[in-house]
């Protein structure tokens, strides 16, 4: 079987996994965040940490339990990185640097897991369990946690109650992630992955001096890495490591384990909003972007552009060759439509334009489906701002789910909208722009410019993965970065909060002749030119000058 059909093969076959748990995955999601019963081991956390989880808040109150929680986060994870040295199970490594562990803290907090030092030489076992997988696991409880009380911002009326935080965070975490992520990690186990706590082993000699790895709980890790849509790897390679990602099969489960929750997301938000048509026309427009990037990315790297593409079957530069160009194709764009940010292959070394596939994916803010619960609220800020402009257009005040969209909720909406894209403009600029960053370039001309904004298009929109061919681990982009990073994750989530608590106050509006029909065809066609549109007249000029300028040059 040739490479494109196997490729195609391997996309149904993702889609139909997907389609299987679309419904029973979102309508348990839905449940968990709806119970009114607490578990014995949460009804201990609870206690443990002084939240009363029946207390409704209002979405100041909601989002202090985000930022506290999280600024917790990161100093924890801070310490034990400083710590290192002096701490068991650290395999000998000595403790981070101060900048570094400022950007790791932050990174692995904010679920972006950027990583700008080898794993397998940097972090020891306790670091890696007891810091950054547990982030892996609270990270993306926040995240789902504040889809959640956006869902609920439309699905309440009269009141500006949103639910519990510390009671969304501890059942996503105990109901949803940690039993998902148990299963993933004992099929991954089963298939190859590593799964230990052994010290370093030296493995032969090599152009006169020896090779070294060392083992981890790599394959627990590697669940939630990719259930969780965090993507820092236990090794530098990240999913192209045969310890992380095996066999062609593991490949495709990764893909599987990072868009099962953001997809099935969408039925959640249709079971609770009293309409399941409404969750499909979100879904519909996640799967529509998806899918064409899917496409274009195969094209642009199956095509055979001279005689050495031509002999490989198309651009195998930087990808493994257990999973050839349609595999990692398809985890470039899965991984970099959501916050995940692993990568099987090298993203610098794709075609001009798949590069640039890459960092669009990106700069969509990522709701393609997006990542765990970001994706969602960010779906659904899109899809205010598409109803606000259908209702500029007809002359009537738009509505969306039965509330009204008024400059009230605009507000909150276009700020989102623009957070993101001035970090990532900025950051990049002023990197252009002073004397020392520039020299971190591995390339010159528009792949160097490609590298770094990249890097902040990666950093801002939480996602984690890199381009590669950038020094990073220095401290202009360490800070620089963790900044975009805290920035990029918390400021979104004040104007969600913010727009959550000013729909749940409003009274509903009945449906009448007039009102747009947000669950049918034409909606998700205005939702994806919206999406393309913003991101379009957003990053062109930038885009034009990185991926694009070397794609047709």
């Amino acid at each position: 079987m040739g490479p494109v059909p196997a490729g195609v093969l391997q996309l149904l076959a993702l889609t139909g996994a997907l389609a299987l748990v679309h419904v029973p995955l979102g309508n348990h999601m839905a449940r968990v965040y709806s119970s009114k019963r607490h578990l014995r081991v949460e009804k201990w956390i609870y206690q443990g940490i002084g939240a009363d989880p029946d207390a409704e808040l209002r979405w100041p109150a909601y989002l202090r339990g985000v930022l506290a929680f999280s600024a917790v986060g990161v100093l924890f994870l801070y310490l034990l990185q400083r710590l290192q040295g002096v701490l068991s199970g650290s395999l000998g490594f000595s403790s981070v640097g101060p900048a570094q562990s400022f950007n790791t803290a932050v990174s692995f907090v904010t679920n972006t897991n950027w990583q700008s030092y080898y794993g397998e030489q940097t972090m020891g076992h306790l670091v890696q369990t007891a810091g950054l997988a547990v982030q892996n696991f609270v990270s993306a409880a926040v995240g789902m946690a504040v889809a959640v009380a956006l869902v609920r911002g439309f699905a309440r009326s009269r009141t500006g109650e949103l639910g519990n935080f510390w009671s969304d965070l501890v059942r996503g975490t105990l109901r949803i992630l940690v039993p998902g992520a148990a299963i993933a990690a004992l099929v991954l186990v089963a298939c190859g992955a590593l799964q230990n706590f052994s010290g370093i082993h030296e493995v032969g000699q090599f152009m006169g001096g020896s090779q070294q790895w060392n083992g981890g709980a790599v394959a627990s890790q590697e669940a939630i890495k990719e259930l969780g849509t965090n993507g820092g790897g236990y090794f530098n390679a990240n999913s192209a490591h045969p310890f992380e990602n095996p066999t062609p099969f593991t490949n495709l489960f990764e893909i599987f384990l990072i868009l099962v929750i953001p997809f099935s997301l969408t039925r959640t938000f249709g079971v609770m909003v009293g309409s399941v048509r409404q969750g499909y026309a979100i879904l519909a427009t996640m799967a529509t972007l998806w899918a064409g990037f899917v496409a274009l990315m195969m094209w642009t790297e199956f095509a055979h552009h001279g005689p050495a593409l031509q002999l490989a079957g198309g651009a195998m530069e930087g990808k493994e060759v257990r999973f050839g160009i349609g595999s990692s194709s398809i985890f470039a764009v899965s991984t970099t439509l959501t916050s995940t940010g692993a990568v099987n292959s090298f993203h610098s070394s794709f075609t001009g334009l798949g590069g640039g596939l890459t960092m669009l994916g990106m700069m969509l803010g990522e709701i393609a489906p997006g990542g765990t619960g970001s994706g969602l609220y960010g779906m659904l800020i899109m899809a205010v701002v598409a109803v606000f402009v259908a209702g500029l257009m007809v002359g009537r005040t738009p509505e969306y789910l039965g509330k009204k969209i008024g400059a009230r909720e605009m507000k909150p909406a276009a700020c989102y909208l623009l957070v993101t894209p001035a970090l990532v403009l900025v950051f990049t600029a002023a990197s252009m722009a002073l004397p020392t960053p520039p020299h971190s370039m591995l390339n010159p001309g528009a792949h160097g410019f490609s590298e770094v904004l990249y890097a902040f298009t990666s950093a801002s929109n939480n996602n984690g993965s890199a381009f590669a061919g950038l020094n990073v681990n220095t401290d202009w982009y360490n800070t620089a970065t963790g900044l975009a990073m805290l920035f990029g994750r918390f400021l979104p989530m004040v104007f969600v909060l913010a727009l959550a608590g000013s729909l749940a106050e409003q009274r509903p509006v009945p449906v009448t002749a007039g009102t747009l029909r947000t669950e049918k065809p034409l909606f998700t066609g205005l939702l994806v030119g919206a999406v393309l549109i913003v991101t379009g007249l957003t990053y062109f000029p930038a885009l034009a000058l990185g991926p694009l300028a070397e794609g047709l040059a």
